[in-house]
């Protein structure tokens, strides 16, 4: 899983690098919002980003506003500015959690979990019992049932699962370990891709004309698999 750290401290950047890399996650860094700007724009599928405040060229108020403008994942902000006026900017820019330093990296990391099981939580319910149609296929999220050209597409729980996410956010790249918490429901610590593959093959096999050109699933190269 991706996380986008943001901090013009390098000392913090670093301390912050080490300790979630030990965690397993895979840590992409700024050191101001131009270029966190640019490095999320090459990584859709980061899961959260750790957003410093007083930063050159673009603050970290100015760079949250910029990022809801398209993207949903959680944001912390980790600052030393402490006032209640800049929580509430904070809050009001588009930020899901607030940490004042100095801080433990045991609590940064607690809020981070938090936080992603909230997002993916919620993206859950935002996908119950409606009625998707792409193609020749028609998926009802409510009643789990896939039917491609009315017929009745015998889908895993694990299929269906990776399918919905996909058709419900159409365009959005997901990585492997995202779809990997999605649909498994677990904090992904090991590589995953291959466990993802193999079920995004078997998925293809069933909904797709041909699976080695597929219409629907598509691969990205590098990043993960969207639905056009």
């Amino acid at each position: 899983m991706k996380l986008l750290v943001v901090d013009d401290d390098k000392d913090i950047l670093n301390m912050i690098k080490i300790y979630l890399k030990s965690e397993g996650y895979k840590i992409l860094e700024a050191t101001n919002g131009l270029e966190a700007l640019k490095i999320l724009d090459e990584n859709p599928d980061i899961a959260l980003i750790i957003l410093d405040i007083m930063m050159p060229k673009l603050n970290g108020f100015d760079t949250c506003e910029k990022i809801r403008k398209k993207y949903t994942m959680p944001i912390i902000f980790l600052t030393a500015k402490m006032a209640e006026i800049d929580q509430i900017l904070g809050f009001s820019s588009g930020g899901d959690d607030y940490i004042i330093k100095p801080f433990t990296p045991i609590n940064l990391s607690l809020r981070i979990k938090a936080n992603i099981r909230r997002y993916f939580n919620y993206s859950k319910s935002s996908l119950d019992n409606s009625i998707i149609n792409i193609g020749d296929l028609r998926i009802d999220t409510g009643a789990h049932i896939v039917t491609k050209n009315k017929r009745i597409v015998k889908l895993t729980k694990t299929e269906f699962g990776i399918l919905q996410l996909l058709v419900s956010n159409r365009n959005r790249i997901y990585s492997t370990e995202q779809i990997y918490e999605y649909v498994w429901g677990e904090n992904c610590i090991f590589n995953v891709d291959n466990t993802v593959s193999v079920h995004i093959k078997k998925l293809r096999d069933k909904i797709e004309e041909d699976s080695k050109n597929p219409k629907y699933i598509k691969t990205v190269w590098g990043v993960g698999y969207r639905v056009d």
